[in-house]
């Protein structure tokens, strides 16, 4: 197994743990957005550039969630 395919495992691996503990705190929608963008770069460096497009509008959609569940917690605090 090369590094490529290390980095490749960990981002998604990284992606698993923190979408499936996203409800315990904003922060791990955060964590997953940035394992969205290490997957959207690993999708690039293998060469699989839609697999790296979608992945990285993934990493968008997930930083917005997180700006958005901030904002919401700190009206509600």
């Amino acid at each position: 197994m090369d590094a490529l395919t290390l980095f490749g495992l960990f981002a998604v691996t990284l992606m698993l743990v923190c979408y499936a503990a996203e409800d315990r705190s904003p922060w791990f929608i955060l964590a997953f957005a940035v394992a969205c963008a290490l997957g959207s770069a690993y999708g690039f460096l293998q060469g699989a550039w839609p697999f790296g497009l979608v992945e990285a509008v993934w990493a968008v959609v997930a930083a917005r969630r997180w700006w958005l569940r901030r904002a919401a917690d700190s009206v509600t605090l």
